[in-house]
């Protein structure tokens, strides 16, 4: 006899079958370790002794269901979308062949067609990736700025912030600087001693964190921070900062 194919589920009927048979095991025990009735047991025990462990596959393996649709049936329902609903969803669709062309598929069923043919996308696949970000190719041309909140000192100090200003071609940390807290006023602090030592770059970049944001665009206070770019003039020049 060949291979006979049994899932984890059945291969464990036939040890707890065997062990019955064996009188290892009693009828009772043996339904309640397989969750059935004392009925189903002594059916699956006669199958047993009869034809022995291949006898416990699920008769239905290997058949083809019994609602299974027709290929034809499933290429014209596939036709009928392309020429006449070519941009509707699964569930309007299924609506569309049932009312005008007669023909009745359930909606999940019309799905996994629709997406085996590639003229519908599953949710996941319709989520939009954004490509990432290619990096300045000059030292100095756009520095990265954030900060990070954490207890960097353990127990010996309260939890701070630390300023971090980083070069976006080269990865260099250029300016690193602990404050109490990751304020606007913080960030200039910090922009004024990076200035004073590496000079003005073509641009800085941050996240859009609410210190360089306002509720309001006729806010005059901090008026020159309204969107998401900051204007930073200089005596050589100016230089952007975005958010």
């Amino acid at each position: 006899m060949g291979w006979v194919m049994m899932s984890e589920r059945e291969l464990n009927r036939v040890e707890v079958l065997a062990q019955v048979d064996d009188g290892r095991l009693s009828v009772d025990n043996a339904a309640n370790m397989l969750d059935l009735t004392r009925r189903q047991i002594f059916r699956l025990l006669k199958r047993y002794r009869q034809d022995g462990a291949p006898a416990i596959r699920h008769k239905a393996r290997g058949k083809s269901p019994n609602n299974l649709i027709h290929q034809a049936k499933r290429d014209y329902a596939l036709s009928l979308i392309k020429e006449n609903y070519p941009d509707f969803g699964p569930t309007l669709a299924a609506e569309m062949l049932a009312e005008y062309h007669g023909f009745k598929v359930s909606r999940e069923t019309l799905r996994k067609w629709m997406v085996e043919d590639g003229i519908w996308l599953s949710r996941k696949q319709r989520r939009r990736f954004h490509q990432p970000r290619l990096r300045r190719e000059c030292f100095g041309e756009l520095i990265q700025i954030d900060g990070s909140d954490h207890r960097w000192f353990e127990d010996r100090a309260g939890p701070c912030t630390l300023l971090v200003f980083i070069d976006d071609a080269t990865s260099t940390l250029m300016e690193l600087r602990f404050v109490r807290s990751e304020s606007t006023f913080s960030y200039f602090e910090a922009l004024e001693s990076y200035l004073l030592e590496h000079g003005r770059p073509v641009a800085f970049y941050s996240d859009k964190h609410t210190v360089f944001r306002v509720a309001k665009e006729d806010a005059k206070a901090g008026a020159g921070m309204r969107g998401h770019c900051i204007k930073v003039t200089l005596s050589s020049g100016s230089c952007e900062l975005y958010g």
